[in-house]
């Protein structure tokens, strides 16, 4: 038999061929007539020329990398003014900034965390968050999703270090977790809260600080955020907020800060440029939920079945992975770029079409979008 130890790849490629999950990349052009419902970019400041320029600005200032991790070369004056700024905005004490969001949710789910530890983490969790639980070594309950006594039972049957973890606005349908109650739970057990607020910064609570402060649990002692620069501050990276004892020990111990490159400068001054946009443009919050809220209820009008919006995410169920990827494509030819959510990516197995409303939308692109996603639908609308 000649050595071919990767023919497995080929049975796997098949199986998610027939099943109608195959994943292409699709590099996207520098300018594009596209109308673009698919990022996150939920305060449209990507390319705003403010926040491009403190891009530049601090790119040309501090080199084009960070060139080493946090510890040795890669933290700058410019990391250290975005944690203050960052923390001072979400209400916490302090902050520390990682390269993604990604690797922020693992440092702080290793690093809060022990082998005796039970984590409870909602069963609609995101990616990086089941990567963390697993990473840690800790014990995981999986509760149901957004199920508050469910995850009181979960600490109920365990005596010592505990912490909860939620995703704060759920990125597949966009529904928001019950974090009063939740914080409630955790404060009878004696257990911590760790919140990723990725979706949540930027467009709940108010001029955007965060689904946190929105809860009035900003800057608790139990409390732990997480979030990404990628979404609505339109830049890369992330970072963890909370008590200062606590993020100076994600500094001596989290191996994603570690030992991680630290982030490029030029991500750093993007995501400084529109915090400080978004505090002087409070406003941009609210437009991005009210955007989010007009779609829901234009797309329900005609017929689709949409969830109901907590923050800028419209998720609009289709009836097949097949028919959402044909969906998508077909709105795509139309003009309109939407993402496209299909197993394994829904852990209920339900494909859908998912919306991410934008504060810089106008009226007419919100008729545009919702009157190409109703036109190419797969069933006929009611």
């Amino acid at each position: 038999m000649p050595y071919a130890p990767f023919d497995w790849i080929d049975d796997e490629a098949r199986r998610r061929a027939g099943a109608g999950l195959v994943r292409t990349l699709r590099p996207r052009p520098a300018g594009t007539e596209l109308l673009d419902l698919a990022s996150n970019d939920y305060l449209g400041l990507s390319r705003n020329p403010e926040v491009t320029a403190a891009a530049a600005e601090a790119a040309r200032t501090w080199g084009a990398g960070s060139t080493g991790s946090r510890l040795v070369t890669g933290s700058t004056a410019l990391h250290a003014e975005l944690e203050r700024e960052l923390a001072a905005f979400c209400g916490f004490e302090a902050a520390l900034v990682f390269s993604s969001g990604y690797a922020a949710n693992l440092a702080a789910l290793t690093a809060l965390t022990a082998h005796d530890s039970l984590i409870v983490s909602d069963a609609g969790n995101h990616a990086s968050i089941v990567d963390g639980c697993r990473l840690s070594r800790a014990a995981t309950a999986v509760v149901p999703h957004a199920d508050p006594e469910a995850v009181r039972k979960a600490l109920h049957t365990h005596g010592g270090r505990a912490l909860v973890v939620t995703d704060s606005v759920f990125s597949v349908d966009g529904d928001a977790a019950p974090l009063a109650a939740l914080a409630d739970a955790c404060r009878a057990a004696g257990a911590a809260l760790l919140v990723d607020d990725a979706h949540g910064l930027g467009v709940l609570g108010e001029g955007g600080r965060g689904a946190l402060a929105a809860a009035g649990l900003a800057g608790g002692e139990g409390v732990v955020a997480t979030l990404t620069l990628s979404k609505s501050l339109g830049s890369q990276g992330g970072a963890v907020l909370g008590p200062a004892r606590v993020i100076q020990h994600l500094v001596n111990t989290a191996r994603t800060f570690i030992f991680d490159t630290g982030l490029a400068p030029a991500a750093a001054g993007a995501a400084l440029g529109a915090l400080r946009l978004l505090r002087r443009e409070p406003g941009r919050a609210a437009r991005a939920g009210a955007v989010a809220a007009e779609l829901h209820g234009r797309l329900t009008a005609a017929g689709l079945t949409a969830v109901r919006p907590d923050a800028a995410v419209v998720s609009v169920r289709a009836p097949s992975a097949e028919s959402a990827v044909r969906w998508a494509a077909d709105c795509r030819a139309a003009g309109l770029a939407v993402g496209c959510f299909r197993p394994p990516s829904v852990p209920d197995g339900i494909s859908r079409l998912r919306l991410t409303a934008r504060a810089d939308l106008t009226q007419d692109q919100i008729t545009a979008a919702v009157g190409t996603v109703v036109a190419t639908a797969p069933l006929p609308v009611s």
